[in-house]
């Protein structure tokens, strides 16, 4: 054995601080994880939702869409829930002559373009094709003093062209061309869908940014195109769908069998011999008898199992939390909720409505009403409005002048009113809130889609009409406050509670 010299080991100073090493479990790669996470990847917004990939998204979301009532309902409630009868203008100048007129001429050319039908449209393509596109268009016959018209184009019609062509398009996203600054400046319109068979690909228009509204949601930064609203719910709807094929085919062939004939003989028993898999046909309301040693009997259907509506209310649940939409909602069924946890739900998905229509007046709204009222004020002569020149003070920032008001509240948009479920304890809620002076008549009207000033002038009207007829307003009658064994709209009532099931 060779001779050795142990060196000693020096000893370590403890570190001062104490240091902790960590792990994520979701980090990790296992064998157990290895084929869930096998899709992930570290690809940018853009390349990610690149156009092949949008293409096939929006073609499997229209299929089901089209042929899935719930989906199909689903895109149409929230359409009709966020855009209603369609917005209403409402501007707050000083001069509210002025404002009055503006608004009735807009809303007259609103209905001259379907607006809220368009609006509509622009929703529900927003939710099946993940993005909305709107061309500002001239049309000369229209039946308005402004010719501004909305032409709604689908998301395919916006693509990039052949590079070779359009030489500008190498600093562009799939039809979106961009400045230095990041700033859209044009988009690449085809003059025909591509999906028309005789479409010539080849014919694009190259559209000022100014002339075209884009409307999605944004969900990653980085990213300039849209994908459907719906796409993860597209795998729940497949499988849907087979269960319920599944559970109908399993049920049918149960139904099938109107009778199967059995024996509890041994083979080559006493039973009289008949022929296998054999079918007999079967009249209407007779007798018969049956061969000796045999009995008759049905299928037991199993399907569908007593878990099938749990498990499809599961299923249209799960659906509809990518949308945003509370189950009751997408199903169009509140039996199994009370008033208390329905209006919970409602309110939730109210705020989500909100938050969708803020989007739309930044997004559509004002777009349309800037170029309308640009070619308005040219015909009417009116240029106290929109004129606003940037000027730039001595910090470097940006202000606005023209105007004592900020332009920020110079508008708004009013959308249809939500109904209360009960509108007497809304209306007393209401006036304890104007008593104690925490709202205004103008925000109550607005929570019913009203104008404010309309409605009031219209309660002088009719209020100068009843003195002038010698009429008085009949005072509403105090409501009877309800017994203490009157359960609560809070609580759930269950058969113990009705006197003739105790």
């Amino acid at each position: 054995m060779w001779p050795f010299t142990r060196k000693k080991k020096t000893p370590r100073a403890s570190p001062s601080v104490g240091y902790l090493n960590a792990r994520y479990d979701a980090a990790q790669t296992t064998a157990e994880n290895i084929r869930h996470w096998a899709m992930a990847d570290a690809l940018s917004a853009d390349a990610s939702m690149s156009s092949e990939v949008r293409r096939t998204l929006r073609n499997r979301s229209r299929y089901e869409v089209a042929n899935n009532s719930y989906a199909k309902g689903m895109i149409l409630t929230m359409a009709g829930d966020c855009i209603g009868t369609g917005p209403r203008l409402q501007l707050q100048t000083s001069d509210s002559k002025n404002n009055r007129q503006v608004e009735l001429d807009f809303e007259r050319w609103a209905e001259k373009v379907d607006l809220a039908a368009k609006l509509r449209a622009m929703r529900m393509a927003k939710a099946t094709d993940g993005e909305a596109f709107a061309l500002l268009v001239n049309n000369l016959k229209l039946d308005h003093e402004v010719k501004l018209d909305i032409r709604l184009i689908e998301a395919e019609r916006v693509t990039m062209p052949n590079v070779k062509y359009y030489p500008n398009a190498v600093n562009s996203i799939d039809g979106l061309e961009f400045d230095p600054y990041g700033n859209i400046t044009h988009y690449y319109v085809l003059k025909n869908h591509p999906g028309n068979l005789s479409a010539k690909l080849e014919e694009f228009d190259r559209v000022p940014a100014n002339s075209i509204i884009h409307w999605y949601r944004q969900e990653r930064p980085e990213q300039h195109r849209g994908v459907p609203e719906i796409t993860p719910a597209l795998p729940l709807f497949a499988q849907l769908r087979r269960y319920t094929l599944a559970v109908l085919a399993a049920a049918e062939t149960a139904a099938d069998f109107a009778a199967v004939i059995y024996t509890d003989a041994p083979a080559n028993g006493e039973a009289m011999p008949l022929d296998p898999m054999d079918v007999i046909p079967l009249e209407k309301r007779m007798a018969t008898v049956l061969a000796d040693g045999w009995k008759l009997g049905q299928i037991k259907a199993e399907q569908p199992a007593t878990s099938y509506p749990e498990f499809k209310r599961e299923i249209l649940g799960e659906i509809g939390r990518c949308l945003q939409i509370p189950v009751n909602i997408v199903t169009g069924d509140s039996s199994r909720h009370n008033y208390a946890s329905g209006r919970l739900d409602h309110q939730a998905y109210f705020k989500v409505l909100k938050i969708e229509q803020d989007h739309i007046a930044l997004a559509v709204l004002d777009r349309i009403f800037d170029a309308w009222y640009r070619e308005y004020e040219l015909l009417n002569g009116q240029s106290q409005y929109l004129h606003y020149a940037p000027v730039t003070n001595g910090n470097g920032l940006s202000r606005r002048r023209g105007s004592v008001e900020p332009p920020a509240r110079l508008r708004a948009w009013m959308w249809d009113g939500q109904e209360h479920v009960d509108p007497a304890k809304e209306a007393n809620a209401q006036g304890t809130r104007l008593v104690n002076l925490t709202t205004n008549l103008a925000t109550e009207y607005a929570r019913q889609g009203k104008d404010w000033e309309i409605e009031l002038r219209q309660i002088a009207k009719e209020r100068a009409l009843m003195q002038e007829l010698n009429l008085t307003a009949i005072d509403p009658a105090k409501p009877e406050k309800p017994p203490d064994d009157e359960p609560n709209d809070d609580e759930e009532v269950t058969d113990d509670d009705i006197p003739e099931n105790r």
